[in-house]
């Protein structure tokens, strides 16, 4: 099970869709103005260490969708992609990484897959109340034989073609991560994260 991610009522700076909207213009993934960039809703993993937080978000430009998952941590991690840091009022200041060179998040979303588990609840620290993750995530099972050492590979642009024409993996298959999400179009199904 993927647990449950503590969620503070706290003040962010800068926030975390100005901190998203710097870091995508220096993509080679985007080339859309980060400036009209929205979130549509977002995911949590567990550090079962208790030390990394994992936030993964869908952002909208009004015509695709991107999947940028982060990590946030309490000191600096040598040889890892910044994204840019914050101060958080609860927990002071957080280093924000592009969670696919983090290596926890590489672990926990390769379990996540392997066990087929899904995203974590969300616990609101000040009432104690616990919500489900607003995103149904899903792994698809083992996709490798054993002995392999397996890639990760985060989709950035999102696509709901399904297909085998489409060249892409099939939603719900071995070794994937699948999302479906609301938002004001309606329901959404795409593969997130393929490991090969």
């Amino acid at each position: 099970m993927s647990g449950t991610a503590e969620i503070y009522d706290a003040v962010l700076n800068p926030g975390k869709l100005e901190l998203l909207r710097a870091w995508v213009r220096h993509q080679d993934w985007f080339d859309g103005d980060p400036e009209v960039l929205e979130q549509v809703t977002a995911y949590r993993f567990v550090d079962p260490a208790g030390e990394v937080g994992m936030e993964c978000f869908l952002l909208t430009d009004g015509s695709r969708t991107f999947h940028v998952p982060v990590t946030y941590r309490g000191s600096e991690l040598d040889g890892a992609t910044l994204v840019g840091e914050m101060e958080h009022s609860v927990l002071g200041r957080r280093w924000v990484y592009d969670a696919s060179a983090d290596p926890v998040y590489l672990a926990e979303v390769r379990r996540v897959i392997s066990h087929r588990d899904v995203a974590a609840d969300h616990l609101q620290v000040e009432d104690g109340s616990i919500t489900p993750s607003p995103v149904n995530v899903r792994g698809g099972g083992d996709g490798i034989t054993q002995g392999d050492d397996p890639e990760l590979r985060v989709i950035r642009v999102v696509s709901e073609e399904n297909d085998a024409e489409a060249d892409g993996p099939l939603v719900g298959s071995p070794g994937t991560l699948t999302a479906t999400w609301e938002d004001e179009d309606g329901s959404h199904t795409a593969v997130l994260v393929v490991v090969s």
